[in-house]
Parts: structure tokens; C-alpha cells; sequence
């Protein structure tokens, strides 16, 4: 369903709201991403937030070294997909993934974890990315798919 106006270009509210939306979640992820790989380091963010830190739970040594490596590389690569808005599908699922892992992790970690400064902003901002995501006309999966149309 089209909710675009035809008239001159204008871009409709919403998708002005999905545009900022998509470039707040891929700034805070794209950041948090840039920050673990490239300031503190991959394997130490999996040895601090990971493997020291559940290193008294059930879980494994080996899956906390390889989420704990891969979260950053994910966070850094989904976060500039959402930027750009380019594969936003795969970068939605990508960050659900990551958001579920850490909600995961926090839990097991303390059961009564306070959501409200971390996961909530995150997958709220998530959540309106993907109910807009046909609106969003000022990414490049937009653009790409008007340019296909009219090919």
C-alpha cells in the first residue's frame, strides 16, 4: 500500500519517521560495533562480557568465545547496514538476534535485569524500523527498489 504523495516528491511523515528511526538504531549499534572492535578489541569484549562473566553458569566456555567475538563484528556491519538502509531486513534480524542474546544474557546473569536503559530503547527502535519499512523511501533499498520498478 502506497501512502507516499504523488505530488512534486514529498516525502510523507512517515517516511521521515522511519528514516530517523533507521539511522538512531544503526548510529547506537554502528558505534557500539566500532567501539568493541576497534578500541577495546573483539576477543577481549568476549573474554570481559562473556566468558568471565557466565563463566559460573551451565553455558559453555566455547559458544561465550564465539558470540562474545562475533556480537561486536555484527553490531559494527548490521549497524552501517542501517545506516546506509541498505539489506535492512537482514540487519533487523541480525541486530533481533543480538538483542535477543543480550536480554538472554542479563537475565541469566541477574533475573530481574532493568531493562529500561539498554534492550527497551534498542528493540523499540527495532520494532518501529520494521513496521515502516515499506515507508522508507530515503534508504537505499528504497531507492533500489523504485529504480528496479521502473526499469
Amino acid at each position: 500500500m502506497n501512502r507516499e504523495p504523488d505530488t512534486e516528491g514529498a516525502l510523507a511523515p512517515r517516511s521521515w519517521a522511519a528514516f530517523v528511526a533507521r539511522t538512531i538504531l544503526g548510529l547506537i549499534f554502528f558505534m557500539a560495533g566500532f567501539w568493541k572492535v576497534f578500541e577495546l578489541g573483539a576477543v577481549q569484549h568476549a573474554r570481559g562480557l562473556f566468558v568471565e562473566a557466565y563463566a559460573d553458569t551451565f553455558l559453555p566456555a566455547w559458544p561465550l568465545w564465539a558470540a562474545g567475538v562475533a556480537v561486536p563484528f555484527i553490531e559494527l556491519a548490521a549497524g552501517a547496514l542501517m545506516l546506509v538502509g541498505w539489506r535492512r531486513r537482514a540487519a533487523a534480524l541480525a541486530l533481533g538476534g543480538v538483542l535477543i542474546l543480550v536480554t538472554f544474557g542479563h537475565l541469566l546473569a541477574e533475573p530481574l535485569y532493568v531493562f529500561s536503559a539498554h534492550v527497551i530503547p534498542r528493540t523499540l527502535l527495532l520494532v518501529l524500523v520494521l513496521i515502516l519499512f515499506e515507508d522508507d523511501r530515503l534508504s537505499l533499498d528504497g531507492w533500489l527498489a523504485r529504480r528496479t520498478a521502473r526499469e
